[in-house]
């Protein structure tokens, strides 16, 4: 009986095989045949970028004014969601100097309830706000991060002959790649640790790789997937659905993927755009990254209660209907493979221990195939992977540095195998809340507000010689909040182009360091100075206030015995 069971689990683990090659194999053919397409008249349509944001105060305004300098016809409506930061403060103040901002607020206890309720509140309000005469069907809205950098020829190229150019084309997305650069420095992206940058290279490998090559399938297949980050869906199409279903998107935590869903099944047509991109911050922890697929993964488990009206569909081709469903039972079928090799390889461990004669005869009787078979299937697949990224991507990449891309980009698949099956653990348990995950910039302002007004740690000796006037050794450490910043986290003066030139008062220099290291104005830096000590973010929006009397305390010690303290701004 064991014997029939360990059969019939090498049976199944080789048909899983065998189907993992055969879609890698598929998705290979329209990848390497894919030709430039062509753009279009971006001024023919009227374009407005739906930015939601929670807790983005380190990356919403760089985004924010990247969006109105490269698409000066555009809009962009940012909705908060009730962020417990300064990122409301920042929005506002964007809002009234250029009038093409536009702000939507939400508070608790409506707000938080998830990226579709964000962005149906976004699409409502600039519905409300168009003219009703205006053809909706020229109207388009498109979902960026608050991280995102677009193309400047994007609204050109979404806006071509085989896009929005074809009225039968409802919803588009573009590629999406991963920053910040792990192979190079550029001066306007944080520095980042080496351990880290390899975990952003292979999320660039696989957003330019396997996910990119999966969508120039689907166009074949008339089965596009919309993602959350630069998506344009027609205001017409996103009316339709709303029409059927009482809002554009969705409680599904694939909220993107379910918009994509609505689009096809309400008869419109999705479509990929491999030509132009956005750029979006990479994941640089384990954990977090691990978390944020989990969250992939369970909404894609969640969709999986449209298979039924997929399958009845007629706005969909047999083709679109396969690569649908096989996308759908993916994360099941991750969880099969995953009890499946896990009982293999128990099994493969318990005979090489039991047998009578060793494990050098176990492994001479045919247990050493199993090692051809792990590279066939378990290597060869991301090594290929890593070296069309090198051919199509980055071209600079040495022989042997692919090579050890290709052969981490086969560990890294088991990240989606832990995330899936924390996916799974949220499903039996019913639970739907998710964790937002940290911009790379946030952690940057967290460190440099860290080494601002951490308090000092003196030697108790130091400490009572200064007291008494009588002297004592001089502190060997910097003499001030900036240069502390400075010294310990170099790589953040990175993240703005031009010098800040600091003030004589003590408040005022550490705010404009942080704004040094943040790239904001000194108001939304005010923000952040107070906001570490719990102040109304509320008052922000009538101007900058005076810290509290705890954060003149807090600056640095070195920094407050050499001049005078003044709580001005």
């Amino acid at each position: 009986m064991a014997d029939l069971g360990f059969a019939a689990a090498n049976g199944l683990a080789f048909l899983l095989c065998v189907m993992f090659l055969g879609y890698v194999s598929l998705i290979f053919v329209p990848y390497f045949r894919h030709r430039p397409s062509t753009a279009g008249d971006e001024h023919q349509f009227q374009w407005h970028f739906l930015v939601p944001c929670m807790d983005e105060q380190s990356v919403v305004e760089k985004t924010v004014q990247g969006l109105l300098d490269t698409f000066p016809t555009a809009h962009v409506w940012t909705v908060d969601d009730a962020s417990e930061d300064t990122t409301l403060a920042i929005l506002r103040r964007l809002e009234r100097q250029d009038t093409r901002v536009h702000v939507v607020a939400r508070f608790r206890p409506e707000a938080r309830q998830g990226k579709g309720a964000a962005l149906n509140a976004g699409w409502q309000a600039i519905e409300e706000a168009l003219p009703a005469g205006q053809p909706r069907e020229l109207v388009m809205v498109s979902v960026v991060d608050a991280d995102a950098v677009l193309d400047a020829d994007a609204l050109a190229m979404v806006a071509g002959p085989t896009f929005f150019g074809d009225p039968g084309v409802g919803a588009v997305q573009i590629q999406v790649r991963v920053r910040p650069d792990p192979f190079r420095a550029v001066d306007d992206q944080p520095s980042i640790p080496r351990r880290q940058r390899l975990l952003i290279a292979l999320q660039d490998l696989e957003f330019t790789g396997p996910i990119a090559a999966m969508q120039m399938l689907r166009s074949k297949t008339g089965s596009v997937a919309m993602g959350g980050n630069g998506q344009f869906t027609r205001l017409s199409v996103l009316n339709d659905v709303a029409d059927r279903h009482g809002t554009p998107w969705h409680g599904a935590l694939l909220e993107d993927f379910e918009l994509g869903l609505h689009v096809l099944l309400a008869g419109s047509r999705t479509a990929y755009c491999h030509d132009a991109s956005v750029v979006q911050e990479g994941v640089p922890r384990v954990k977090a990254l691990v978390r944020q697929r989990s969250r992939w993964a369970q909404g894609s488990m969640q969709c999986l209660s449209y298979l039924r009206e997929i399958l009845r569909t007629r706005h969909l081709t047999a083709g679109g209907t396969l690569e649908i469903a096989y996308f759908l039972f993916s994360p099941w079928v991750q969880l099969v493979g995953g009890v499946v090799y896990a009982t293999l390889f128990s099994s493969a461990a318990y005979y090489a221990a039991t047998d009578p004669l060793g494990v050098g005869h176990w492994w001479g009787g045919g247990a050493w195939g199993l090692v051809p078979l792990f590279l066939l299937f378990g290597v060869s697949p991301f090594l290929i992977w890593a070296f069309t990224y090198r051919s199509r991507v980055r071209p600079e990449l040495s022989f042997s540095r692919t090579l050890g891309l290709g052969l981490v980009n086969s560990l890294y698949v088991y990240f989606h195998q832990a995330a899936t099956w924390w996916a799974f653990y949220r499903v039996m348990t019913a639970r739907t809340d998710w964790k937002k995950t940290v911009r790379y910039s946030q952690h940057a302002v967290d460190a440099a507000l860290d080494l601002l007004f951490r308090p000092p740690v003196r030697p108790p000796s130091q400490a009572l010689a200064r007291l008494r006037g009588s002297g004592g050794p001089a502190p060997s450490r910097p003499r001030s909040g900036t240069t502390v910043a400075a010294s310990a986290a170099p790589e953040l003066s990175r993240l703005r182009r031009e010098p800040v030139t600091p003030p004589s008062s003590i408040t005022q220099r550490d705010e404009h360091a942080l704004a040094g290291l943040r790239g904001a104005s000194p108001l939304s830096t005010s923000a952040v100075f107070t906001g570490v000590h719990k102040t109304r973010v509320d008052a922000l929006r009538y101007g900058p206030i005076s810290p509290p009397v705890s954060a003149v305390q807090r600056v640095p010690d070195a920094v407050r015995d050499s001049e005078p303290i003044t709580a001005s701004h």
